[in-house]
């Protein structure tokens, strides 16, 4: 059973930087995609970064691309996304999600079948 667990969330200031950790349990994941996703309130869940656990290619949402970072460590099984000079429109819940069988459709949330419990990202002002 696939299990993903998100850590790293909180509260920074505009400007600042975090680092979130996705740390991945339950299967062998070298066939996967490995997915950053994040909803605010009163929206629906958005794309932010994703990236084969296999051959390590990376994809962002154009809203992140140039500031956050996606990237894995084998040995630890774990995915983190490393977000950089933060607004306070990054505030959110971070997803981290999995699947393997995301193809091109890295984008859709509804494609991946494995969730984790999500961590909260506050930028204040």
């Amino acid at each position: 059973q696939v299990q993903l667990a998100e850590s790293g969330g909180g509260l920074v200031q505009a400007g600042g930087s975090l680092r979130l950790s996705c740390a991945a349990s339950g299967r062998t994941f070298s066939s996967y995609v490995m997915g950053w996703f994040r909803q605010a309130p009163g929206n629906e869940r958005e794309f932010v970064a994703a990236i084969r656990w296999s051959g390590g290619t990376t994809y962002y949402a154009d809203s992140v691309k140039g500031r956050f970072t996606i990237s894995r460590d084998n040995a630890k099984n774990t995915v983190y996304l490393q977000m950089n000079s933060l607004k306070p429109e990054d505030t959110a819940v971070y997803y981290c999600a999995a699947d393997p069988d995301v193809i091109l459709r890295y984008r859709e949330a509804g494609v991946y079948d494995h969730w984790g419990q999500g961590t909260q990202v506050t930028v204040s002002s």
